[in-house]
C-alpha cells in the first residue's frame, strides 16, 4: 500500500477512515483488503449461509422501501422479550447519540475519558459543556463510580454518560454498581448508560442494566446491533427508556429511517439465535488467547477488556502512528491508534479480536515493526516527548477549553468576565459561582476571576492501582467496590430557584437544567409487559445462553 494510504488516517479528526476509503485509494479489489483489527466487528456472524441468503435477496432489499420503524422494532422486541413502547431504533447508534443530545442534554454532560469520540464531540459541537473525568492509566484505566459521582455533584453536570465495557480500554462495571450509581444519581436530568460492547461481555450472566432502566425517569440504556451482529455497515441500533423518554426519541425519528437491509436482517434473527451464541462464545475465547499471545511480546502491556477489543501499550520509545502505517504498508494489518482519543496518546493501540489465524499475523507483524533487526523501536523514546505518563495532557487542554465554560460560544456570552476560554465570575445574589466547577490540575491556567470565588472541594484523585501485567492465562477482570449512597445535593426551594438570574452560563448544582426535563418531571409508566419469550436469548443477558 502507498504512503497515500497511510495518509487517510491524518485527515479524520477523531475516528479512522472507512474501509471503503481505503480500498478506493488503495486500488485493491473488493475483498483484498488489510485484515482488519481496527474496526470492532464479530468476525464469527452472520454466518457464511446468512450472507449467500441476503445476496439471493439482494435485488429486492434494495429495490424497495423497508417496512415503518415501528414495524421493525416490535420484531426485535419480541426477540429481546422488551415492550416496544421502551425501544426506539436509529440508524446506528450515533444518530441515537446525536437526538440523546439534542432533546435530553440541556447545558452539561459529564464523561469518563478516553471513551467513544461522539459522547465528547456531539455535545461540544450543539454548546454544552462537557465535563471530562480522566481514567487513569496507574489504575488500569478503571471507573472508580463512587469517584465519578463525587465529580459529577462537584461539577454541577446534569447529564452523565457511562459505558460500559468502556471503548477503547474495555474496562466492565457489575451491573449491581452501575444499579448504585443510576440511583445515586437520581436527581440528574440524564443517565445513559453505553451498552454498546456489553454483548462480548461474560463476567455476569445478566449484566444489563436495561430492565432497571425501563423503571427509572431519567436513564437511557444504549444499545448496538452491528458491532455484535458484524455489521458495521448496516447502521442500526436501538435505546431502552422509560416510555416518556424513549417516546420523545422516537417521535423525532424519520418513518424509514431503518433501511431494507436492517429490516432483513432483524427479521432473519429468529431463526439464528444458536449461530449468534456461538459466535459471541467464540469472539471471548479468542479474546483470552489473543491477550495471552500479545502479553507475550516484550514491553508490550495489554489492559483487561470485556469487549470484543484489547487496549495495548506500546513499547517504551515505539510511537504509535508509525506502528500503525508501518503495519498497513509492510505486513496489511490494518489496526486503531489511539493518539486521537481524548485522553488517550500515540502510545496505545486499540486491537480487535479475531481469529487465531489472524491474531499470528498481527504478533509476526508487531515483532517485526517493534524489534526488528536494526531497526529499533518506531520512534525515539520518552526523551523526545513521545511518553506517556498519565493520559490526562490532551483531558487538561480540553478541560481548560470546556470544563466549567461550555464552547467558545457559550464563553462568549461572558465575554469580558475573564480570559477566554474560563467560567465567568459568580453572579450577583446566587450564592454560588456559576460554572467555576473543580480546580483544575495545577498545570492548567485558572482564571483570576474563578480564583477568587469560593468553590467546591476538590475532587480526590482515584488511587493509583496496580499496573497491569503479562498475562499468564485467562485476562483478569476488575471488580469495583460497590458505591456508597451519596446523600443528594439539596434542592432549593422554589422562591430560591427563582432569584436565579437569567441564563448566562451553566445552571448552578442542584438546580435543573433550564428548559430541560428534571427526574419530577419526566415520569414512566406502570403495568409494562415484556413480549412472550421465543427462545432467542433476552436483552439483559444477551448471548448469554447457548
Amino acid at each position: 500500500m502507498s504512503g497515500n494510504v497511510t495518509s487517510l488516517f491524518r485527515g479524520t479528526a477523531a475516528h479512522s477512515p472507512s474501509m471503503a476509503a481505503l480500498a478506493r485509494e488503495s486500488g485493491e479489489a473488493a475483498g483484498a483488503g488489510p485484515v482488519d483489527f481496527c474496526i470492532p466487528c464479530n468476525p464469527y456472524f452472520p454466518t457464511p449461509a446468512m450472507f449467500d441468503e441476503m445476496a439471493g435477496r439482494l435485488r429486492d432489499i434494495i429495490t424497495y422501501y423497508p417496512s415503518s420503524a415501528d414495524t421493525i422494532t416490535a420484531e426485535l422486541c419480541s426477540l429481546l422479550q422488551l415492550p416496544p413502547q421502551c425501544v426506539a431504533m436509529g440508524n446506528g447508534s450515533t444518530e441515537l447519540i446525536t437526538w440523546i443530545d439534542h432533546l435530553l442534554v440541556r447545558e452539561s454532560l459529564a464523561v469518563p475519558v478516553p471513551t467513544f469520540g461522539r459522547w465528547t464531540d456531539q455535545p461540544m459541537e450543539t454548546g454544552k459543556r462537557v465535563d471530562m473525568f480522566p481514567l487513569q492509566e496507574a489504575g488500569g484505566f478503571a471507573l472508580d463510580l463512587a469517584r465519578y459521582a463525587e465529580f459529577v455533584r462537584a461539577r454541577g453536570t446534569r447529564a452523565v454518560v457511562v459505558c460500559n465495557p468502556n471503548n477503547p480500554d474495555g474496562g466492565y462495571l457489575h451491573k449491581q454498581a452501575l444499579v448504585q450509581f443510576m440511583d445515586a444519581m437520581a436527581d440528574r436530568d440524564l443517565v445513559v448508560i453505553d451498552e454498546s460492547f456489553l454483548e462480548f461481555a461474560d463476567a455476569e450472566a445478566e449484566p444489563s442494566v436495561v430492565q432497571e432502566a425501563m423503571l427509572r425517569p431519567n436513564v437511557v440504556v444504549l444499545r448496538s446491533l452491528g458491532k455484535n451482529f458484524g455489521l458495521h455497515g448496516i447502521r442500526f441500533g436501538y435505546l431502552v427508556a422509560n416510555p416518556a423518554l424513549a417516546g420523545r426519541v422516537r417521535a423525532m425519528l424519520p418513518k424509514w429511517n431503518l433501511n431494507s437491509f436492517a429490516e432483513h436482517v432483524v427479521f432473519m434473527l429468529r431463526d439464528h439465535g444458536p449461530e449468534y451464541a456461538r459466535s459471541l462464545h467464540q469472539v471471548r475465547r479468542d479474546r483470552l488467547e489473543m491477550a495471552a499471545q500479545l502479553s507475550a511480546l516484550p514491553g508490550l502491556t495489554v489492559y483487561p477488556s470485556q469487549g470484543n477489543f484489547l487496549f495495548v501499550r506500546l513499547p517504551v520509545g515505539a510511537e504509535g502512528t508509525a506502528v500503525r502505517d508501518r503495519m498497513l504498508t509492510e505486513h496489511r494489518v490494518l489496526v486503531r491508534e489511539c493518539g486521537n482519543k481524548i485522553g488517550s496518546s500515540s502510545r496505545f493501540l486499540r486491537l480487535v479480536v479475531r481469529p487465531q489465524a489472524d491474531v499470528r499475523r498481527l504478533v509476526s507483524g508487531l515483532e517485526q515493526v517493534l524489534y526488528g533487526a536494526g531497526r529499533g523501536a518506531a520512534v525515539p523514546g520518552p526523551a523526545t516527548g513521545t511518553g506517556y505518563s498519565s493520559g490526562t495532557a490532551a483531558v487538561d487542554r480540553l478541560m481548560y477549553e470546556t470544563n466549567g465554560s461550555g464552547m467558545r460560544a457559550i464563553t462568549a456570552q461572558t465575554a469580558g468576565a475573564g480570559a477566554p476560554g474560563l467560567a465567568a465570575a459568580p453572579s450577583p445574589g446566587t450564592g454560588t459561582g456559576i460554572g467555576t466547577g473543580v480546580p483544575l490540575p495545577a498545570a492548567v491556567p485558572v482564571a483570576p476571576a474563578a480564583a477568587t470565588a469560593p468553590g467546591p472541594p476538590p475532587v480526590p484523585q482515584p488511587v493509583p492501582g496496580p499496573q497491569p501485567v503479562p498475562y499468564p492465562g485467562p485476562v483478569p477482570v476488575p471488580h469495583p467496590a460497590p458505591v456508597p449512597q451519596p446523600v443528594p445535593a439539596p434542592v432549593p426551594a422554589p422562591a430560591a430557584a427563582a432569584a436565579y438570574p437569567p441564563p448566562v452560563g451553566p445552571t448552578p448544582p442542584g438546580v435543573p437544567a433550564r428548559g430541560g426535563l428534571t427526574a419530577a418531571q419526566v415520569r414512566g409508566t406502570n403495568g409494562l409487559e415484556s413480549v412472550p419469550a421465543t427462545g432467542w436469548p433476552n436483552a439483559a443477558g444477551m448471548g448469554q445462553a447457548g
